[in-house]
């Protein structure tokens, strides 16, 4: 999980072939409008995403042998709704300061989402509880150092 520019596709799709599980990115699963909605610069809605994220639940539950899956999951909210479909589901937040954030989405051509909505994300963006299965990873480490703190994490978790 993260916000747009934190490295969540890189990570998990290493994080995938380290632990011998699917990736899916789940930007994937945006209906187009959602897409169109941020292409144009245009933050989404709880109401845009609660659909989006009935789907990463979806996906993980048809997934039973372990997957990951890069999404979002900006608000505990967002957080409890994939919970409900899958109850252990772990949450990887890939994270760093706003500055490297931007920096990385302005390098990344081609991508629907533009660096000006990094604000939005942020600011909507609720830290993992202490009740969460989750856990903080700065992503101005290597993201091969990131993978294996991760891997390690979710195996003695």
């Amino acid at each position: 999980m993260g916000v747009s520019g934190s490295g969540k596709t890189t990570v998990g799709q290493l994080l995938g072939t380290k632990l011998g599980l699917p990736y899916r990115d789940g930007d994937d699963l945006h209906p187009q409008v959602n897409i169109d909605k941020m292409a144009r610069g245009e933050a989404l809605t709880d109401e845009d995403r609660w659909p989006w994220l009935e789907l990463v639940g979806a996906w993980l539950v048809d997934h039973p042998e372990g997957g990951i899956i890069g999404c979002s999951a900006l608000k505990r909210s967002y957080r409890d709704l994939i919970r409900q479909a899958v109850p252990d589901v772990a949450f990887v937040h890939v994270h760093g300061t706003r500055e490297l954030l931007s920096r990385r989405m302005e390098y990344r051509p081609g991508h629907f989402m533009p660096p000006s909505l990094l604000d939005s994300q942020l600011d909507t963006l609720e830290e993992l509880e202490s009740d969460e299965h989750g856990r903080v990873f700065d992503v101005s480490a290597p993201a091969a150092r990131i993978v294996d703190d991760a891997a390690e994490w979710i195996a003695t978790a």
